[in-house]
């Protein structure tokens, strides 16, 4: 059976996040559905991460195993006909190996957290932003970010349904930059790993909004992850601002 890899881009607003479940809408669930309108039977798709409910995705990869040769851009067009009533598109496909796995195969996950920064409401990024209305210290934020980088036991900073075996990971990269905006700034937080565990991102970007904001010092980040205790981390930010930006393998198969 050929095999095609899937870059997707969406819009989680209206989604029960990425992973399929009997009675919620998710993308997968939608990105499954039509592939069953082009080869009538029962498809399962495989992605590079599984995002929660209200998290969106630049680049999401998944792959999906076809009777039929298509051609990508014959596959890609019919997809994104057959998915034009959801915030859901296939922006590149392309035929890989069979032993290619949209996930497995992954050397890292990269993740753009968007915080706003105003008081005026937004309005064109309303659902696509984590708004605040005070300006934040992104000097503070960047030294509590220096602290979360390397290889640690992020107890802390994951879910309490988590079901990683182990709650040691290796986070290669918090970049964060402001932005200038009509009557505000936004924060952009890069974050990059291998793979992250339930909730990382959302745990991270709440905690260092805080030093941002000066409820925390940069060294309280220092003491939140040594306690490896979940009551120790800051609070969760809302799921509206992340993306899953980009997938890294050991070849682009989108080049």
């Amino acid at each position: 059976m050929p095999r095609y890899a899937l870059k997707i881009e969406y819009n989680g607003a209206p989604f029960s996040g990425w992973q399929r479940q009997k009675e919620e809408t998710t993308v997968q669930g939608e990105v499954e559905a039509a592939l069953a309108k082009l080869e009538p039977r029962a498809h399962t798709i495989a992605a590079a991460g599984r995002t929660d409910a209200g998290v969106h995705a630049l680049g999401q990869v998944a792959h999906a195993d076809m009777e039929q040769n298509w051609t990508p851009f014959r596959l890609s067009e019919a997809l994104n006909y057959h998915l034009r009533d959801h915030p859901i598109a296939i922006v590149a496909c392309v035929e890989v190996n069979e032993a290619w796995h949209a996930r497995f195969s992954a050397l890292e996950r990269h993740y753009l957290f968007r915080l706003l920064s105003r008081r005026a409401p937004a309005v064109h990024d309303k659902g696509l932003v984590w708004q605040v209305k005070n300006k934040l210290d992104i000097n503070a934020m960047r030294e509590g970010a220096a602290h979360l980088i390397g290889k640690h036991d992020f107890t802390t900073f994951r879910s309490t349904i988590c079901q990683a075996e182990s709650p040691v990971k290796t986070l290669d990269e918090i970049t964060i930059t402001e932005h200038p905006v009509a009557a505000g700034i936004e924060y952009h937080f890069h974050l990059r790993a291998r793979s992250f565990l339930h909730n990382q991102v959302r745990s991270v970007v709440g905690t260092l909004e805080r030093v941002g904001a000066g409820s925390w010092t940069p060294s309280d980040v220092t003491t939140a992850l040594a306690a490896r205790n979940r009551a120790a981390c800051g609070p969760v930010c809302p799921p509206q601002g992340l993306y899953l930006k980009h997938v890294l393998y050991p070849e682009n198969p989108f080049a």
